[in-house]
């Protein structure tokens, strides 16, 4: 990992949970970068902390599902660091619960801006700063629930389902180009989206734990390890896939 010291990341919904934990891993590998969420404060609390690792770090208010956001994101980490080595498209909403005829428009179309539309708005742009480059890696925040159906939640298991056929096509068109794109599936992992997904009750968060064959929730550091491993030279030979970190769950 020590290669990586010096290079910049992109990271989005980088202000909590999973994103957060990956700008700390990113950071102690000697990255700069890109600290970018939909909420100023949650940015820049995230860029306070790295910095104590001495890096640089760029704390940028974005809506991923704006492509004008996006793009502007993707030019200031441009004219700030002048490369994007790799980058972790993580920013994502869970919606509202409730079965397939429920689900309303508004709430679909918002998923699918900020879950599925996000990530192609940023592949849109941070894939030609590495072609560029030479070299580059993304991984895409995909879920198990990308993997395999989940019921009351058909707005976001579809989106996830989206990513990850989103990521397997275009690890197939950069394949030559010195680009690997991968995706991570985190199971049920300890972060602001599980307890509101809770409603902060007790109970719900035991029922999630004991779905898990390891007995426990996932720690956003255990999903930021594989993201930091997806995007080093120690993953060289690895593109299109789609890694279940999970603690088993996809495997029952």
């Amino acid at each position: 990992m020590t290669t990586m010291s010096n290079q910049v990341a992109f990271i989005t919904g980088a202000g909590s949970g999973i994103g957060a934990a990956a700008a700390d891993a990113f950071a102690k590998a000697g990255m700069h970068i890109a600290i970018v969420d939909v909420s100023s404060d949650g940015a820049r609390t995230t860029a306070h902390r790295v910095e104590a690792y001495g890096v640089r770090v760029l704390p940028i208010t974005c809506d991923v599902a704006n492509d004008h956001d996006v793009r502007v994101a993707i030019g200031k980490t441009l004219e700030t660091f002048g490369r994007i080595d790799c980058a972790f498209n993580n920013a994502g909403i869970e919606g509202e619960q409730g079965p397939t005829e429920a689900c309303t428009e508004a709430n679909w179309d918002r998923v699918m801006a900020v879950n599925l539309k996000g990530i192609w708005h940023c592949m849109k742009y941070e894939i030609p700063a590495m072609k560029k480059l030479g070299h580059g890696a993304i991984v895409n925040c995909a879920s198990i629930a990308g993997l395999v159906g989940m019921a009351g939640i058909p707005a976001y298991v579809a989106a996830k389902h989206g990513v990850v056929g989103l990521t397997k096509t275009a690890a197939l068109e950069l394949a030559k180009s010195n680009i690997r794109v991968n995706a991570v599936c985190p199971g049920v992992i300890q972060t602001p989206m599980i307890d509101r997904f809770a409603h902060g009750e007790a109970q719900i968060r035991q029922q999630l734990a004991a779905g898990e064959p390891v007995g426990r929730l996932g720690k956003p550091e255990e999903v930021a390890a594989a993201v930091l491993w997806l995007c080093s030279d120690a993953a060289s030979f690895v593109t299109g896939q789609p890694i279940a970190v999970d603690g088993g769950w996809v495997a029952q």
